[in-house]
């Protein structure tokens, strides 16, 4: 499974970088992230708009195998080991790839929430997205986990 993250935003060095690492390196799916920014001050429908062309631009030309999945704040809320049932799932489909697109403060345009195939949500509550990054990439060291039948979760 190859894991991409497009993503609103640029990181500099800190805590949620960490994070976002240190679960990296364990994965043993290889994992690539993209980060875009609109650097103008747009309204938030505009933003939106330009945010979601710059996110789409990170997916790959050629598309086979790749399963969309956009996080959002109306997306579905999956436990860990659901979410990793559906990416075991799509690995069993043929679905080789996974992208993940993070918004930025002002939410996904309706380009992304049109393509997305999923709709993932990290629960009712509001995260930084520079926090996301971080999140997402544990629950996906805790789905590699789960999948292997390795201890770490312990539900």
């Amino acid at each position: 499974m190859r894991i991409l993250i497009g993503a609103v935003g640029r990181w500099k060095a800190g805590p949620t970088r960490d994070l976002y690492e240190d679960y990296r390196q364990r994965l043993t799916w290889p994992v690539e992230l993209k980060e875009v920014e609109e650097k103008r001050a747009l309204p938030d429908a505009q933003l939106r708009a330009r945010e979601a062309e710059l996110l789409l631009a990170t997916l790959p030309r050629d598309r086979a195998g790749l399963v969309l999945v956009a996080l959002d704040e109306n997306g579905q809320n999956l436990g860990s080991e659901p979410f990793a049932r559906r990416i075991g799932k799509w690995r069993d489909e043929g679905r080789n790839r996974i992208a993940f697109l993070i918004g930025g403060a002002a939410g996904h345009g309706g380009a992304v929430l049109e393509a997305a195939q999923f709709k993932l949500a990290l629960g009712a509550m509001t995260w930084p997205h520079l926090m996301v990054r971080g999140m997402l990439m544990e629950q996906l060291y805790r789905a590699q986990q789960i999948l292997a039948g390795h201890p770490y979760h312990r539900p």
